[in-house]
């Protein structure tokens, strides 16, 4: 397979992924550990998959085998470190009062710092975007024992592994899993919604399904933090900025992806009415 083909399959692998985990999401809402079970298997499918076309291809230059393992597989990992983090995070939550499931999570928190302290160099590295080592980082059977490397690296499959990438994945998943915490940590605080800021002068008056499509639509064009924010904490953005509570979203978002025809009404109506408005303004 060529390269090309590899990194076109697997950017339309990863979309099919990220939309089989939103799927999953809506449809064991009222279940959350059972939702990660059935997301990580979904993730593993993807990744053998993955691995399977990867085996296949033959990189050309060393830049094409770095961006694969830099930037393609980590995408796939860091989605399996994260939901089975999460998934051992809440089996694991004592089943007690506020304060200790708060101490609970803040724990979790430092474990990140911890393991942020632990391969510093490296984060450093990869946070400023540096290339210089990338030819040992990301290529495979280049690693170097004068470098900090993962202990548990002959474990793993040598044609599927470079001795940094899956640094990049716990990086990745662990940014996210942070966000994760901290959304918790304020919600048992009680002022993620109510103490963070006062109350939004602005009001929604749509529909739920509206709100919920056009937020939608804009989490697909990357308009929130550069397309890093999860779609659920732009939905819990919106609701505290329109003072509504937008309930089961997935739940409804499914509900939208399922329409037999006008799956995208709302927008649609949102466009026709504004070039009328716009035609009007020119007409006057």
């Amino acid at each position: 397979m060529e390269t090309k083909l590899l990194f076109d399959k697997a950017k339309q692998m990863y979309q099919q992924l990220c939309s089989a985990l939103e799927d999953i999401q809506t449809e064991n809402a009222a279940n959350p550990i059972e939702a990660y079970e059935k997301a990580l298997m979904e993730i593993d499918a993807a990744i053998r998959n993955l691995k399977v076309h990867a085996s296949q291809t033959d990189f050309i230059s060393t830049a094409e085998e770095v961006y694969f393992f830099k930037k393609v597989k980590p995408l796939f990992v860091s989605q399996f470190i994260y939901y089975s983090k999460i998934l051992s995070i809440e089996a694991g939550k004592p089943n007690a009062g506020q304060y200790v499931v708060k101490e609970y999570y803040e724990f979790e928190l430092q474990n990140l710092k911890t393991f942020v302290d632990e391969h510093y160099s490296f984060y450093e590295y990869y946070r400023r975007k540096a290339t210089y080592l990338d030819a040992a980082y990301f290529v495979r059977r280049q690693f170097d024992f004068k470098m900090n490397v993962d202990p548990h690296l002959y474990n793993f499959d040598e044609a599927f592994t470079t001795s940094h990438d899956h640094l990049v994945s716990q990086i990745m998943a662990n940014d996210r899993l942070e966000k994760y915490l901290l959304q918790s940590i304020y919600q048992l605080e009680g002022y993620f919604y109510e103490k963070f800021s006062n109350k939004s002068p602005i009001t929604w008056t749509g529909s739920k399904s509206a709100l919920i499509e056009l937020v939608y639509a804009l989490h697909v064009m990357h308009c929130f933090n550069g397309g890093s924010a999860d779609f659920s904490e732009c939905i819990k953005s919106v609701e505290k900025s329109f003072n509504i509570d937008l309930g089961n979203f997935y739940k409804t978002l499914h509900e939208i992806k399922n329409r037999k025809t006008g799956r995208t009404k709302f927008l649609q109506a949102l466009t026709d009415h504004l070039a009328q408005h716009f035609e009007g303004l020119e007409e006057g």
